[in-house]
């Protein structure tokens, strides 16, 4: 945690500073349960229920009961955890924002579930206030990544002295092929602020120590025929890949142990005429060392990594790779910074933001030798991302120009830079990089102009029009390759897109409301999806260097009943894309490998239900939950024919949610929570018809219970029970299995 604290401090004198405006404090907030004044769908929690109603020990474990929101968290501690929306799946992360105190933690330079995953960590939660989604791109305020939602996570000042102090441990016994292990987590965080005249401060500080069930397995294809050679070995599996081809487990991988620690210090100041200024610096450092476990014994009964071996009367040969691709150490140091000045004087509210996010370091070392004797060391690869980030500025406001009008407008820019190296070292363990064998970078800027009109012009009716200008530049592209060579530099790319957004709303009586909104939405390319590097054969290229954006144009019709206690909404929603950015299989270079492209139409439709509702058949019961049918199909696909009409990739058709909590008193809070989803598809073209398999997509039904209990005004414990009913389901990696939950909180 020391090593955190020493960058934080050095932030604070020397670090640039870049990015997005805070939203929060020039929206209309829609509580649940109160009058509903949002006419674009959107749930709004408050921080404390949340806590009370999940085993949070991540932030994002407070999305994952909210309508039509998946976080694909694999474990606790997970780093690659990006979220789906009722639209898109998780393989498709920059169709949402994701923002901490108007940070943007949604990462911006990939658009898949592993190096473009949400940056969670900057915020504990502890800190969060409240969880802001809306759902589609209905807002000029917006970029087309907002075509699946928007999530803004705001945090807390203090307005007196503060401090608190939380513990958590969690056990999950995991059972599967050949893993019988129990993994714990165990995580101690505080905070302590306070406020003096105009100045208030925060200082916290977490720490994470988890360790999680294998993410992979080691698998390989059996062989069509028989065979006597290879020496013979027991202990693996045998078992079916997703499109039902036989298969062996050999192992498993991925057995990641990660310690965690964030550093957050928040600062703001009061100035006359009602303005303030706020900074805000929070650093995350990660060490996370994954291990890898072989099935594999030979008739010593010694651990068999690699060779040629003899399965059952089969042949396999085992690569080196196989299993130490699972094997890795990576250590990450990133940087989140925001400064802000806003005024809330008068009828002209205005903030002026800038935040920025920095890969300060990102190394992630694997070995390229067999295993066991590569976890001593030997020959490597060191996998570099320093220098990697992005930043935004806005200025915005919002003029109220009458009682029954206002008026929105804001300047926007945002840059992101993309840096990886691969360099071959001698010692993966130890030693620094040596020669580089590959190289990728590449940067992307947009500047946006936005303006939206709110104008109830009569007492029942209320319209929103607003467009979005947009101007997108993508520059500086480099693709180096030692072999198979390659080097060369990228074409740049820019263009102008216009978004125009619109949405009415009627409000016939008290409780009631029945809006429609329309939003186009311009989703650019990102550099890693520009700037791919495919092998085939021996050849090596970037298949797509001029990457068009993906355009959307999304509706929405929704009616929701709303009263002091609760709500219930239902919407009717469709996405049409053309250009859509998919990675899929083509043609390049002589071979049929998968790539992105643009795909030239997709599109989904669908319906939602949500609701929350306070004392149910008793007092004191809770009801939330909701129920999301989507059918997201490509309709158009020359390149891969036999895609159209299929199912999109990751996309269920049916998602559910229930939450039950009662209340007896004002100290116990029992809950009761369920999440449904069915089966989905990992291809365009629907090939993996099995679901329940390492890379698959598996339906799945997961029970979770929480109990909290306030001891007195400081201090409260919770037990609870993720997945009570132990479903084994598979989300491409195998998902964890019940875990015991426990913490004890002091608050002041």
């Amino acid at each position: 945690m020391h090593r955190a604290m020493r960058v934080l401090a050095g932030a604070l004198l020397a670090s640039p500073i870049a990015a997005r405006a805070d939203t929060s404090s020039l929206e209309t907030v829609v509580v649940t349960g109160a009058a509903w004044q949002e006419p674009r769908s959107k749930v709004h929690v408050e921080a404390d229920k949340a806590r009370e109603q999940v085993n949070a020990v991540n932030t994002e474990d407070m999305l994952k009961q909210l309508p039509s929101i998946v976080v694909r968290k694999r474990h606790y501690g997970d780093t690659q955890d990006p979220i789906a929306t009722r639209t898109s799946g998780v393989g498709a992360s920059a169709r949402s924002l994701i923002y901490v105190d108007g940070i943007l933690v949604s990462s911006p330079i990939g658009n898949n579930n592993t190096t473009a995953s949400p940056h969670f960590g900057i915020a504990a939660p502890e800190e969060v206030r409240s969880i802001d989604v809306l759902y589609g791109p209905f807002r000029a305020e917006y970029a087309g990544n907002s075509i699946g939602a928007v999530v803004d996570i705001t945090t807390a000042m203090p307005e007196r002295f503060e401090m608190y102090g939380d513990a958590l441990g969690a056990v999950q016994p995991f059972a599967q092929y050949g893993t019988d292990d129990t993994f714990g987590t165990w995580q101690l965080a505080g905070g302590v602020g306070d406020r003096d005249g105009a100045l208030a401060w925060h200082l916290s500080a977490n720490h994470l120590d988890s360790t999680g069930q294998p993410l992979a397995y080691v698998t390989l294809a059996r062989p069509k025929d028989q065979s006597t050679a290879g020496m013979p070995v027991t202990g693996a599996f045998g078992d079916v890949n997703r499109t039902g081809a036989p298969i062996a487990v050999l192992g498993a991988g991925g057995i990641e142990h990660q310690v965690q620690d964030t550093d957050t210090l928040k600062l703001t100041y009061d100035l006359p005429d009602a303005m303030q200024l706020s900074y805000l610096a929070s650093v995350f450092h990660q060490d996370d060392d994954a291990q890898a476990q072989t099935y594999l014994r030979d008739a010593d009964g010694n651990a068999v990594y690699a060779g040629s071996v003899n399965i059952g009367g089969y042949n396999y040969n085992i690569l080196a790779p196989s299993f130490s691709n699972n094997v890795y150490d990576w250590e990450q140091t990133h940087l989140a910074q925001a400064l802000a000045l806003r005024s809330e004087a008068g009828d002209l509210r205005w903030e002026v933001v800038a935040t920025g996010y920095a890969y300060l370091t990102d190394d992630q070392r694997v070995p390229t030798t067999a295993l066991p004797d590569a976890a001593k060391g030997g020959a490597g690869t060191i996998n570099r991302l320093q220098g990697t980030g992005w930043y935004t500025l806005d200025a915005k406001a919002a003029w109220q120009t009458a009682k029954d009008n206002t008026l929105s407008f804001g300047l926007h820019r945002d840059a992101e830079t993309f840096s990886q190296s691969k360099f071959l070292t001698d010692d993966w363990r130890s030693r620094g990089p040596g020669a580089l064998s590959a190289k990728a970078q590449g940067r992307t800027a947009t500047n946006a102009v936005w303006v939206e009109d709110e104008w109830s012009f009569a007492p029942q009716l209320t319209a929103i029009l607003g467009g979005r200008f947009e101007d997108w530049r993508a520059y500086d592209g480099l693709n180096f390759s030692a072999a198979p060579p390659l080097d060369v530099r990228q074409p740049e790319l820019s263009g102008d897109y216009f978004s125009p957004k619109a949405s009415l709303a009627w409000r016939p009586k008290d409780g009631w409301m029945f809006s429609a909104s329309y939003g186009s939405a311009w989703r650019m390319p990102t550099v890693t999806e520009l700037y791919q590097a495919v092998t085939t054969g021996s050849q090596l290229s970037v298949p797509d260097p001029d990457l068009s954006p993906e355009h959307a144009n999304s509706y929405e019709l929704a009616a929701t009943r709303s009263q002091d206690k609760g709500y219930l909404r239902l919407s009717l929603f469709h996405e049409d894309i053309s250009n859509a950015l998919v990675s899929q299989l083509g043609s390049l270079g002589g071979s049929v490998v998968s790539f992105v492209q643009n795909v030239p139409r997709v599109g989904t439709w669908g319906v939602e239900l949500a609701g929350d509702w306070n004392d149910v058949l008793v007092d004191g019961l809770e009801l939330g939950g909701s129920m999301t049918f989507a059918d997201g199909r490509t309709l158009k696909d020359p390149v891969l024919p036999a895609a159209e009409g299929k199912r999109l990739p990751q996309l269920p058709r049916l998602r559910a949610s229930l939450v039950a909590t009662y209340r007896p008193d004002d100290r116990l809070a029992v809950t009761l929570a369920a999440r449904y989803s069915d089966r989905a598809y990992g291809t365009i073209d629907n090939t993996d018809t099995v679901s329940q398999t390492f890379q698959g997509f598996g339906n799945y039904l997961v029970l979770d219970t929480r109990v909290q209990y306030r001891l007195n005004g400081n201090w409260s414990a919770a037990a609870g029970v993720d997945n009570l009913n132990n479903d084994k389901y598979f989300l491409f990696h195998p998902f964890p299995q019940r875990t015991f939950v426990m913490e004890v909180h002091y608050a002041q």
